[in-house]
């Protein structure tokens, strides 16, 4: 199977190691894959801040970047949610609306992909740990992903995993919206954290590393003993 792979602004500039896990693991499920180097931003930036022209035209750069391709795998439900909940509003009455609607079938969170497409659960992966797992608001709510990271993780060898409680809450990143609301969003973060502390986990695992940025610039500033991680890392240990 051909996939195209579209790495998020954050991965790209902070966290490319997530890429190279995430193409670690489709290789090993036999995928080949493809990066278009000409890839930038899908748009969602510009359009959460109400500037729609601006991001009409990042997002058709994004329509015809993957217009060719069979299916797009994004390790980031942030991304991919935007993609497929928001494109086909944002090109709604122009000629690019059909286009829209047709990407948006094509693209896939990452653990979404590799449970739900490939229907492969167990990628031989190794991570001696004790961990937690934080549900993100765009899996849930724009992805509909609540069982396919679990499933993953249940088949990591040495993972021990244990859910906290409230895991569903938001962890209080929401983009701008941490900017903007400082101080309510770290206290949400600090929520989150201490549920995932009073699980003893030594790692937060999630599928979005903006989430994870946030949680970890607030463990950092604390000196807490928590560290996080993005499920693609994951997957990808233990083996060659």
């Amino acid at each position: 199977m051909t996939v195209h792979i579209f790495i998020p602004c954050f991965i790209d500039q902070l966290y490319p190691q997530v890429g190279f896990s995430m193409v670690k693991v489709l290789e090993k499920a036999t995928c080949e894959v493809l990066y278009n180097t000409n890839q930038t931003c899908c748009g969602q930036p510009a359009f959460n801040a109400g500037h729609w022209n601006e991001a009409r035209e990042v997002c058709s750069k994004f329509l015809k970047d993957f217009e060719n391709a069979d299916y797009i795998v994004c390790p980031s439900a942030s991304c991919a949610g935007f993609v497929k909940n928001y494109y086909h509003k944002l090109f709604e009455g122009t000629a690019e609306a059909v286009k829209a609607a047709l990407l948006s079938k094509k693209i896939f969170e990452f653990s979404d992909f590799l449970v739900n497409v490939l229907k492969i659960e167990n990628y031989d992966a190794v991570f001696n740990g004790t961990a937690t797992y934080h549900d993100s608001c765009a899996a849930l709510r724009e992805c509909n992903i609540k069982d396919a990271p679990r499933k993953l993780l249940a088949n990591v060898k040495g993972l021990q995993l244990t859910e906290m409680n409230d895991t569903e809450t938001c962890c209080g990143f929401g983009g701008t919206f941490a900017v903007k609301f400082n101080a309510i969003s770290v206290a949400m973060a600090d929520q989150k954290i201490n549920n995932a502390k009073a699980t003893q986990a030594q790692y937060i695992i999630s599928t979005d590393i903006s989430c994870l940025m946030h949680l970890d610039g607030c463990i950092q500033n604390k000196k807490l003993p928590i560290k996080t991680i993005h499920i693609a890392d994951v997957l990808a240990s233990g083996w060659e």
